[in-house]
């Protein structure tokens, strides 16, 4: 054998006791494609809009002492479309979100629909300060400095937002800070329903 010919069939040798890479590089590839598209399948969804397990069923109790020293019980208000909002004076998104509520109640107010808040893990006192800074109070809000209630309703943080319709059945859920946006998808068509 030639010294060429033994140098070629060394590099041949040497080839096939090499592992191929293209294997590897295939499984690489196609674990990126999967995990690409496992994700962006929830990438086209809202992710302020969380389905809850309440949905559809009746709401949840809410009633007890306000923070301008009054009661509030939801039971009084059927026949009427609730906005109930979970918040928190040390909220950032609930400050941003307060002339949404505001503005709900006053315009949808005579149309028959309620709005009142969950003060939730807070002191009466940050959350009247927090009001005073707006311009007052103007829906009641139901004291709930342990987080029982909020709990209750399936919150996981603030601000959280639901819509009890008239028949008292929960069917709205927003998580974070709402918007004039969901107040008129959501909201406003349990009114026209009547």
């Amino acid at each position: 054998m030639t010294a060429a010919q033994h140098s070629a069939l060394n590099a041949r040798s040497g080839q096939q006791g090499r592992p191929r890479r293209w294997p590897w590089l295939l499984a690489v590839v196609a674990a990126a494609v999967l995990v690409t598209v496992v994700l962006s399948a929830g990438f086209g969804r809202d992710p302020t809009v969380v389905e809850s397990v309440l949905l559809d069923r009746p709401a949840p109790p809410l009633a007890g002492p306000t923070l301008d020293g009054g009661s509030f019980d939801l039971a009084d208000y059927r026949g009427q479309v609730v906005i109930v909002n979970v918040w928190a004076s040390w909220c950032v998104p609930c400050r941003r979100e307060y002339p949404v509520l505001e503005q709900a109640s006053r315009e949808l107010g005579p149309h028959g629909v309620q709005v009142v808040g969950i003060n939730t893990q807070d002191t009466a006192a940050d959350a009247k300060a927090f009001l005073g800074d707006r311009g007052g109070e103007n829906f009641p809000s139901v004291l709930d400095p342990d987080g029982r209630m909020a709990v209750e309703w399936g919150t996981f943080g603030v601000p959280e937002t639901f819509v009890v319709d008239r028949d008292g059945r929960l069917r709205a859920k927003v998580v974070g800070q709402v918007t004039t946006d969901w107040i008129a998808t959501d909201v406003v068509p349990l009114i026209e329903n009547q």
